[in-house]
């Protein structure tokens, strides 16, 4: 299947947000498992609201991902081919001039509503003679455009859902272009589709209907239907509908949290699907027998909570040469302390406080003092592994009667400041004879 080409088409309006970097995921891994290609499509049709900063915004979100496109577009930079589209279907008369205000079209609906008819547009325009036509635009009335639809039914076999069937009698003859001459997202995203061979359009449930429109307006202009799949929308962990307004669901507030973005990837790609939500350190584990079959029907839930538990999963499996560089970045050069800390971490920047407890300056807290003086006294001499705490706390406790938590609580709080952390029997090795006896002491060190 090395013909696939697939699209990620975001608008750049806002920052990408977890919702839409879950069809990325999902379009990247079927491109990749088929050796075809990924087009990053950037869908700024509205002038008003598509801002630069955006549109860098989500390409920096989707590197950070590991997501790099094969092909890139701006659809602002096709207009002609846009242009020569919207003429072949005004010659073809299935693109056709309306001339009713917005408010006039309001006012339709809301009396169809009221006389129990579906709000369907009833495509009065098309009753209009040419003379009623100059006439209305010789008052500075200016056309919006509308497709012609067959109103029959249209189907297709979703590659997610299964067979579907819309009736397009039930739909309104959709807007294409506005009354100032610019296209709105429908006709564009056709021809761009066309134009890229994109042949497996996978995007959220919310566009099925929008296919049975865009599947007539492939075949108007001649051109070989896509295969299609609609996955469902992500939740929140309560049920509620995400909002891409909400920051924290954004993928620069992830980064800025400081989590990993395998973890990230890991995550959008399996919730929802029939297998257990796991943590992949490389792409390459995922794109391994991915497959549409296996994403679900069923609305996929995104929590927070469980993407910081499955971030930590992910440390706690990584690698010292994974790190390596990151920790070098850091000061820390050592692969017993990566060890010995990863199993602590829920973020990998909660490694430098780790590290304070092993490089200092401590400021210890003594809370017995008998207990820590005596294991002062009974410090063995260097070097040290992972037998010297045994060996120790044993003589400890034989010499004060301390046990259990009265033994092994003072200790780690003269040791290294803290309530918790990794196990001693590996951080005192680390912290060394020098520092381990000043802070015994209660000295900083």
């Amino acid at each position: 299947m090395t013909d696939t080409i697939v699209r990620f088409a975001p608008s750049p309006t806002g920052l990408l947000h977890v919702g839409n970097a879950r069809t990325a995921v999902l379009n990247y891994l079927i491109a990749k498992r088929a050796g075809g290609k990924f087009l990053l499509r950037i869908d700024d049709t509205d002038a008003e609201r598509s801002k630069p900063e955006y549109e860098a915004g989500i390409i920096e979100d989707l590197k950070w991902l590991g997501i790099e496109h094969d092909l890139f577009a701006r659809q602002s930079e096709r207009k002609s081919a846009h242009q020569a589209a919207a003429d072949k279907l005004k010659a073809a008369g299935l693109l056709y001039p309306c001339f009713e205000t917005s408010l006039e079209l309001d006012r339709r609906r809301q009396r169809q509503i009221g006389q129990g008819k579906p709000p369907v547009y009833d495509r009065a325009a098309l009753k209009l003679t040419a003379e009623e036509r100059a006439a209305l635009e010789a008052k500075g009335r200016k056309p919006h455009w509308r497709f012609k639809l067959s109103q029959t039914k249209v189907s297709f076999v979703d590659l997610i859902r299964g067979p579907v069937e819309i009736d397009t009698a039930h739909l309104s003859d959709p807007v294409l272009i506005r009354e100032d001459g610019r296209f709105l997202y429908t006709l564009p995203s056709v021809v761009d589709d066309i134009d890229f061979a994109i042949s497996h359009i996978v995007r959220g449930e919310d566009h099925v209907t929008n296919t049975a429109v865009q599947i007539e307006i492939f075949e108007a202009l001649g051109a070989k239907v896509p295969a299609f799949a609609h996955h469902p929308l992500l939740i929140g962990a309560g049920g509620e509908a995400l909002s891409k307004r909400i920051g924290s669901l954004s993928l620069k507030s992830m980064r800025e949290d400081g989590l990993e973005p395998m973890a990230a990837v890991s995550y959008l790609a399996k919730t929802g699907t029939s297998e257990a939500v796991a943590p992949h350190a490389a792409m390459v584990e995922l794109v391994e027998g991915f497959g549409l079959d296996k994403i679900g029907r069923a609305p996929a839930h995104f929590d927070p909570a469980e993407l910081l538990k499955l971030n930590a999963r992910l440390l706690h499996g990584l690698s010292f040469a994974a790190v390596a560089e990151r920790l070098k970045a850091a000061g820390i050069d050592s692969e017993a302390f990566w060890e010995a800390a990863k199993p602590n971490l829920a973020r990998f920047a909660d490694i430098a406080e780790i590290w304070r407890q092993v490089a200092g300056p401590v400021t210890p807290v003594v809370d017995n003092v008998q207990v820590c003086l005596k294991a002062a006294e009974l410090l063995p001499p260097e070097p040290w592994d992972e037998a010297t705490w045994t060996a120790w706390t044993k003589a400890v406790s034989a010499a004060t009667g301390a046990k259990g938590r009265d033994l092994f609580h003072p200790l780690r709080l003269a040791l290294t400041g803290q309530e918790h952390g990794p196990e001693l029997k590996k951080l005192l090795p680390l912290i060394g004879r020098a520092k381990s006896l000043a802070r015994l002491k209660g000295e900083t060190a």
